[in-house]
Formats: C-alpha cells, structure tokens, sequence
C-alpha cells in the first residue's frame, strides 16, 4: 500500500514537473502563467555557505529586532534565532527567474492549453477523486460552514501541493529573510519574516517551519501571516496545523476562500463558445487594476450571462451560472478558442494565488474531480 501511494505520488511529481518552468509562493507572489505548486515541489540543494552575505543578512535582520519584540515575539527568542539564519542565493535567483521579476522578464503570457494538459492531468485528477471519496464527510462539513465547494478546497489541495505529497524543504526564515535582505519585495518579505517568528513563539518547531523558495509552507501552501489570520481547526482537537492535518489544511483553505469573497451557491464559471463576429471592443473592460494588471487586463468588461447570451456566446460545458448572474470573460488561448465566463468567485481563487492559468486550472480540476 505504501509503496504504491509512493509510486503514485512520484508520477504525480514527474508530471508537474513537466508543467511549468514559474516557480512562485502562495497568494500574491505568483503572475501569470505560473503555479504555487511548482514553487513547492522545487527543492532546496545544500550550497557552500556564503559568509559574507550570510552576515549582512543577519545585519539586517538584527535592525528588525525592535518590531518583532513589539509583534510578541521575545527578545530570547529573536536572538537565539539570528545565528542560525543564512543567506540562501537559489532563493534569489528563483525569485528574480519570475515573469515579471524584471523588465526583460515581461512577455505576452503563454497559451493556456499546455499547462492546463499538465495541470489538469490524469493522475491528479485519480488522485483527487480519491481523496475526495475518502474525505467526503469532513468535505461536507467545511462547505456547511463557509459556502465554499468541497471541489474547489481540494482542487486548491491538489494544486498546492499534490494532495500533500510535497510541501517544500526550504527552511522558512531563511527564505523570508534572504527575500527581505535582498530587498526587491522587502517590506512585503520582512513582515513574512516576523510572522514566521511568531510561529516560532507560538510553539510550532523550527524543523517544521518548511517550504517553498517563496516562504509558503503547509498542506495549503500559506504565507506566515495568512496562517496567523485564517488557519483553522478542523479537527477540534484546538489547533490549526496545517502540516499534518488535513482536516485542518482543508477547513483552512474553506476559510480562506470565504474571507475572499466566496458566494455560496454560484460556481466559479463555465466554459464557452465565443461567436467571431463578436464587438470585442465593446466588450472591453474599461477599468485598469492596481493588483496583478496583467492578471486581469486579460477579462472583458462584467455583463450577466442573460446577456452573454444575447451576443452569441454558447456554453459548453461545467454548471451554467444563473442567468443574472454577472460574468467577465476571458479567452486564455485566443480568438476562435474555447473561452470561459467567469463569476465573482473566480476572483477568490485569484486572491488566493493571482494567476489565470492557476485559477482556471483549479475550477477545471474541481469539475473534473466531482464528475
């Protein structure tokens, strides 16, 4: 049994592996195209120690020392933990390999079809209906509790870190705080730094503290202050640990999504047929967003799906939206390509990882986990 969940867990990494050369973290950090879990399968190579670096990195972690104290963190704790922080430089150049890390690196995003074929594949979806047959019961319950499909939850779970098979071996605090001194994101990274201190404080052991290059960490794959904020109890014994409970991990991700926006009883979209003849400039959204711009300067202005309609558009397939339902589209692939209509529940999904290929990718792996 064991051997063979090992087996089924390595072709799940091969694969993803073949998916995406985007490395990111969890939530903000990703653009597009790119996928959080690729971030957490990447692991982390011992390298020779860099000295010098290594202590201007605790140079500048030592000016943080007032604001942790003042966060809750204790001046004991903070000092016994400066020495053993070391300046990684895979981390970075993971980090600036990201489209859009640097001007050069900003590029017209790729089609969507071949991650979607490597996102959205057979293994991950066996192993998702799985999983899913075995934690219907506890599925149920988060979506009583938050609205939030009990697809979607694992779909997420299965993006994130293939159903727990890989979480990521960097060690957290000194992933943040080679982000941090680094500075490209610093004030971003150095807050991620010292909520991963009150993780410390809190009594979670430094040697669980692991995971992506990006500083994401769990089953869920979540930055330290998201777990501060929203991770949960899923399993009543009184703690949120996302590490090795996947009750917790997915009630987490349930909470998450609600605090996003989730509307309970909508889906996230469907997928559609974009007549040729269609006005694309009228259909044009005129706003501009100041988070993630690319992101959603892909999707068109917000009509109902009644309206949709009227202009031609025909759904093909996934649970149609109500006709009042209001819509963005976006066409990942193209004019004359498969397109999707989006509800405001997409939006969660891209609060949680601001990607339209990830966020696509997990409606469709949901859909398909449940069919």
């Amino acid at each position: 049994m064991r051997s063979g969940l090992r087996a089924t867990a390595m072709a799940l990494g091969l694969m993803l592996a073949a998916g995406s050369g985007y490395p990111s973290g969890a939530q903000t950090i990703a653009g597009e195209g790119q996928s959080s879990d690729d971030a957490a399968q990447i692991v982390d190579i011992p390298a020779p120690a860099v000295p010098t670096e290594t202590a201007s990195l605790r140079a500048y972690i030592a000016t943080l020392r007032d604001r942790a104290i003042g966060m809750g963190v204790s001046a004991t704790l903070f000092d016994a933990t400066l020495p053993t922080l070391n300046f990684n430089a895979r981390v970075i150049r993971l980090d600036r390999a990201q489209p859009g890390a640097t001007p050069a690196s900003v590029a017209t995003p790729p089609d969507f079809a071949p991650y979607l074929a490597s996102h959205v594949d057979r293994v991950r979806i066996g192993m998702g209906r799985s999983r899913y047959g075995k934690l219907r019961p506890l599925l149920i319950g988060i979506e009583q509790k938050t609205g939030v499909p009990e697809q979607i939850m694992l779909a997420i779970y299965g993006h994130e870190t293939g159903y727990g098979t890989f979480t990521g071996n960097f060690d957290l605090l000194s992933s943040l705080g080679t982000l941090a001194y680094e500075g490209r994101r610093r004030e971003l990274f150095a807050n991620e730094f010292l909520n991963a201190l009150l993780l410390l404080q809190r009594g979670i052991p430094r040697d669980q503290l692991k995971g992506s290059w990006a500083g994401a960490t769990g089953y869920p794959q979540f930055l330290p202050s998201v777990y501060l904020r929203l991770g949960t109890d899923g399993d009543g014994d009184g703690k949120a640990d996302i590490w090795r409970s996947e009750p917790d991990a997915l009630a987490s991700i349930g909470n998450y999504l609600r605090e996003a926006g989730w509307k309970p009883g909508a889906p996230w979209g469907v997928a559609v047929r974009v007549p040729e003849g269609i006005d694309r400039a009228a259909i044009r959204s005129p706003l501009s967003s100041p988070r993630c711009p690319r992101v959603f300067a892909r999707q068109s202005r917000w009509l109902t799906i009644s309206e949709w309609r009227d202009k031609g558009v025909m759904m093909l397939s996934g649970t149609v939206p109500a006709e009042d339902e209001l819509a963005t589209l976006i066409e990942p692939d193209g004019n004359g390509r498969t397109g999707y209509l989006l509800t405001s529940n997409y939006r969660a999904i891209l609060d949680y990882n601001c990607s339209n290929f990830y966020a696509l990718s997990v409606g469709l792996l949901g859909d398909a986990i449940v069919q």
